[in-house]
């Protein structure tokens, strides 16, 4: 990761359809990001990795959905109208606008000195009105979290689900912030996707569990190919923490701008289930069969941004290493080496080139994996020369390509190269997806 910038990762990522400015045409709009043909998938194996970690190998987990638009009084019980607020100044030489914990004394923009306005407290909710008539209709928000669908929803989900403590719910979903200054890529976004847990504890037990998750999170990212050297545990201090908070660690990713909030993990206490059962007249409690008393469970909450988890795998995996080439030279090969699991494109079918008696038994071995592979991509390439398909194939993080040649005429076998090494072996084409479904799982 020594040699990667922020633009190179840009690049890449616009150049092989990984993520796009959101309406480019027109010039853009700040703080939103398209995920493009690779990127979708990228990220949606991420979350799938997520969600498989976290809700279907656990036996204390079940999944949710909630709506993004909600009553206005969750954000009221929830603090966010009162204290979902970002310090803001402006520089009066160039009138641009910054998040105060972002700048020094000079503008970033301009480079005056001393510039800028008094701090003033900015709400990062977006506002929407509900009902055909602007002036007549309800103020709500787009949701800036996902956290509170699962808390509104607390007394649903146990009695549905029969759930006994402890206990969480997961949710994948989207969320949308009014940044002053969004920025780094993707890192800071206006809309941004979610992955997010709550975990329901007895009072007491909350501090043990907090100390779980957070090494459980960090092992996640470490077992899907994150270099422990590049992330930390980062403990609040007290003048920090959220209203809501008893502690809170981050897990940091050392990115390009440097040491930056990959997850947060929060103690959230009874915090919020005794809001809304304020704000709501509903009670949002368990009955604990030992005690045979009611109970307010205390929460903790891993928070993952699935964007910021996106770039911090690309950005993990971006590797310039020197290569031979056919002419007995060398080149720089640029390579994703990503995650068997999070790879886009598992597998990709390169004949040896565009010649027509290729072409049938490429497409064939093409079928054959698309059927026998069903539950992963598989992509097929011909253009331009096999070298550069398969530097094209290295650079999106392909694992294994696999050729078909004049040979494969003849034996009906193909050649699997493995993407990291380079290493090439040859295969029977009637074996090849078990094969292949052997090496993508080990």
């Amino acid at each position: 990761m020594a040699n990667v910038t922020m633009d190179k990762i840009v690049s890449l990522c616009k150049r092989r359809g990984f993520i796009f400015q959101s309406s480019e045409i027109y010039g853009g709009q700040g703080g939103a990001w398209d995920y493009g043909p690779l990127g979708v998938e990228l990220k949606n194996n991420i979350k799938r990795a997520w969600w498989r970690a976290n809700v279907l190998e656990r036996p204390d987990m079940v999944g949710l959905d909630a709506a993004i638009l909600m009553n206005p009084r969750v954000w009221e019980a929830s603090g966010h109208v009162g204290h979902f607020a970002d310090p803001m100044v402006d520089c009066r030489a160039c009138k641009h606008r910054f998040r105060a914990e972002d700048i020094g004394d000079t503008c970033p923009d301009c480079g005056a000195k001393g510039s800028f306005t008094e701090a003033r407290m900015f709400n990062l909710m977006f506002k929407t009105f509900v009902g055909p008539v602007e002036e007549e209709a309800a103020t709500t928000y787009l949701r800036p979290e996902t956290a509170q669908g699962i808390f509104v929803n607390f007394a649903n989900v146990l009695t549905a689900m029969r759930r006994k403590l402890p206990f969480g719910i997961a949710q994948v979903g989207k969320a949308f912030r009014n940044e002053i200054t969004p920025g780094n890529f993707t890192f800071r976004s206006r809309e941004f996707e979610q992955m997010e847990i709550e975990f329901f504890v007895k009072p007491g037990d909350d501090e043990g569990w907090h100390q779980r998750w957070i090494q459980e999170r960090l092992d996640w990212y470490t077992g899907l190919g994150i270099d422990a050297a590049h992330l930390r545990l980062r403990i609040h201090g007290q003048e920090e923490l959220s209203h809501y908070s008893k502690g809170t660690t981050d897990i940091d990713y050392l990115f390009p701008m440097g040491w930056s909030e990959l997850e947060g993990i929060a103690n959230r206490t009874d915090f919020d289930l005794k809001q809304h059962t304020q704000f709501s007249g509903e009670p949002l409690t368990y009955f604990d069969e030992e005690t045979k008393e009611h109970i307010v469970p205390y929460v903790i909450e891993p928070s993952a941004g699935a964007d910021r988890a996106t770039l911090a795998f690309l950005l993990d995996a971006y590797r310039e290493e020197e290569a031979p080439t056919g002419s007995g030279g060398t080149e720089t090969r640029v390579l994703l080496r990503l995650h068997k699991d999070l790879a886009p494109v598992k597998v990709a079918v390169l004949p040896l080139s565009r010649n027509e008696k290729l072409l049938p038994t490429g497409q064939e071995v093409y079928d054959l994996l698309r059927k026998g592979l069903r539950d992963r991509m598989v992509q097929y390439d011909d253009a331009q020369s096999i070298g550069r398909r398969y530097r094209r194939q290295d650079e999106t993080g392909t694992p294994f390509c696999v050729t078909v040649d004049f040979d494969t005429l003849e034996d009906r076998a193909v050649t699997i190269r493995e993407r990291d090494s380079m290493a090439q072996e040859r295969v029977a084409i009637e074996e090849l997806v078990v094969a292949l479904r052997e090496r993508l799982e080990e």
